[in-house]
C-alpha cells in the first residue's frame, strides 16, 4: 500500500498535475503503530479495511448519479469532528451552516467564475457549490489556502474525491494574511469562509503589513492577539466588484473598540457590510459560542445595513444545535427582501449605525421579542384580597371548631 501511494504521486512527475499530486499521501502511514502493534495485526486491519470497501456495490463509477465516495467522505469528516472536541472544527465545517453561506454568495447567479477560502480546511465550503450549481457552473474553479499540512492534503484529496479535475482547483500552502499565494487569481465572485477565531498574528509587528494594498484601506491593523477582521480585510481586498462573500465570525469582532472599530468604521463608511446574522448558539464544533455571518459586497445600491437575528433558527439534537432547512430559508428569505421584520430583521441606514458608535451586534438593531408574561396588577390585587378575606373566613371557622372541642375536653 504504501509503494501503491507512492505510485501514484509519482504517476503525475513531469505533468500539469504534479502540483495536485505531490505530498498528497504524506500523512497516510499504513505501518504505523496506530493500526496495530506488530506488522501482522498491522495487516489484519488493513485487510478487513480493504475487503469491506470491496464488498461495497458502487457498480460503474461512470454510471453513478451520486456523488458515493465523496459524501462518505464528507460524512466521515463530520463524525471526526463532532467526537475530536475544539480541534474538530479546524476541519470541518456543519454541512447547513456551508449550505446556508454558499446560498448568500449565490442570489440572483445559476453560475459564477471562481469561488474562494482563505482560510479552506478540508474544503467542505468550497465544495457546497459543486453541489448546489454542480461543478460545471464553476467555471474556473476552487480555490482556496490552508496553513495546516495535514489539513491541507485533505482538502486536495477531498476534491478529488468529489471528482474535481486537477485544473479545476488550486489549494495552496501557506499562512494567508503574511503569505498569499492566489494573487495572479483574485479577485472572486463568492468567497465563503469559516476562519480561526481570534488567532494571534504578525500585526504591526511586521512594519510591511501596513502597506499590504490589502489592509492599508482601513488605515489600522487587526490587533496581534485577534486575526479575525485581518481575514475579512483580505476577504474583502480579493472581492470581485459584483461578487459577494460570506464570513462567520466571532462576535466580539462586532462590538470591541480600539482598532478594529476603527476597521468596523471603514467598512460602514464605505457600504461594504451587506448583511449581519446572528446564529444560534453551540452549532460548531469545538464550541459553544454564538457566531455570526458577516455578508460583503462592493456594489451595493442602498446606503444600509440588514441585521438578521437567527439566534432561534434551530433544533437541538443531542448536545448540539442544528438549522434545518426551514431554519436556512427563514434566513435567506429575509436576506433577500431585505424588509423590517418584527423581532428578525431591520435594514438600518450607515448613519444610525455611525451614532452606535459602528456597533454591529444584531442584538443593538433588531429588538428581542418579550416572551414574558404580561400581568394585570389590579386584577392580580383584587385576586389576593378575595385569597385574604377568604382565609380569613377559614380560620375564622377553624377556631369556632377548635374552641367546641376544646369545651367538650
Amino acid at each position: 500500500m504504501e509503494r501503491v501511494f507512492k505510485n501514484i504521486e509519482a504517476s503525475a512527475q513531469g505533468t500539469d498535475s504534479e502540483d495536485n499530486f505531490r505530498g498528497l499521501f504524506d500523512d497516510i502511514d499504513v505501518n504505523s503503530n496506530k493500526l496495530g502493534s506488530t506488522v501482522g495485526k498491522r495487516n489484519e486491519k488493513v485487510v478487513k479495511l480493504l475487503d469491506a470497501v470491496s464488498e461495497m456495490k458502487l457498480g460503474d463509477y461512470k454510471d453513478n448519479t451520486i456523488d458515493a465516495f465523496g459524501d462518505a467522505y464528507e460524512f466521515l469528516m463530520g463524525m471526526y469532528a463532532s467526537n475530536a472536541g475544539k480541534s474538530g472544527g479546524e476541519y470541518f465545517t456543519p454541512q447547513e451552516v456551508s449550505e446556508l453561506l454558499t446560498h448568500l454568495t449565490l442570489v440572483g447567479r445559476s453560475q459564477v467564475n471562481k469561488v474562494y477560502d482563505p482560510a479552506c480546511g478540508s474544503g467542505s465550503l468550497l465544495l457546497k457549490f459543486s453541489k448546489i450549481l454542480g461543478k460545471e457552473n464553476i467555471r474556473q474553479g476552487f480555490f482556496g489556502q490552508e496553513i495546516n499540512i495535514t489539513t491541507y492534503n485533505l482538502c486536495r484529496i477531498n476534491m478529488f474525491l468529489h471528482d474535481i479535475d486537477y485544473d479545476k482547483f488550486d489549494i495552496a500552502l501557506g499562512d494567508t494574511l503574511t503569505n498569499p499565494l492566489h494573487w495572479d487569481d483574485e479577485p472572486f465572485e463568492a468567497i465563503v469562509s469559516n476562519p480561526p477565531y481570534s488567532i494571534k498574528w504578525k500585526g504591526d509587528n511586521d512594519p510591511i503589513l501596513i502597506n499590504d494594498p490589502r489592509f492599508t484601506p482601513a488605515g489600522v491593523l487587526a490587533p496581534k492577539s485577534k486575526a479575525d477582521l485581518a481575514f475579512i480585510m483580505h476577504s474583502l481586498s480579493w472581492l470581485a466588484t459584483n461578487g459577494t462573500a460570506a464570513i462567520v465570525c466571532f462576535p466580539g469582532v462586532m462590538y470591541r473598540g480600539g482598532a478594529e472599530k476603527k476597521i468596523r468604521q471603514y467598512l460602514i463608511d464605505n457600504n461594504y457590510i451587506d448583511c449581519i446574522i446572528q446564529l444560534p448558539n453551540n452549532l460548531f464544533f469545538g464550541t459553544s459560542i454564538a457566531t455570526c455571518i458577516m455578508v460583503l459586497k462592493k456594489s451595493k445600491v442602498e446606503n444600509k445595513t440588514l441585521f438578521i437575528d437567527a439566534s432561534k433558527e434551530f433544533i437541538k439534537i443531542t448536545n448540539n444545535n442544528k438549522l434545518t432547512q426551514e431554519n436556512i430559508d427563514n434566513i435567506l428569505k429575509a436576506f433577500k427582501d431585505k424588509e423590517n421584520v418584527d423581532h428578525f430583521a431591520k435594514l438600518v441606514p450607515n448613519g444610525d449605525i455611525a451614532e452606535q458608535d459602528y456597533n454591529l451586534s444584531v442584538s443593538t438593531y433588531v429588538e428581542q421579542e418579550d416572551t414574558r408574561e404580561i400581568i394585570d396588577i389590579d386584577k392580580l390585587n383584587a385576586e389576593i384580597e378575595e385569597i385574604v378575606a377568604r382565609s380569613q373566613v377559614l380560620r375564622g371557622e377553624i377556631d369556632k371548631i377548635i374552641a367546641e372541642i376544646e369545651v367538650e375536653r
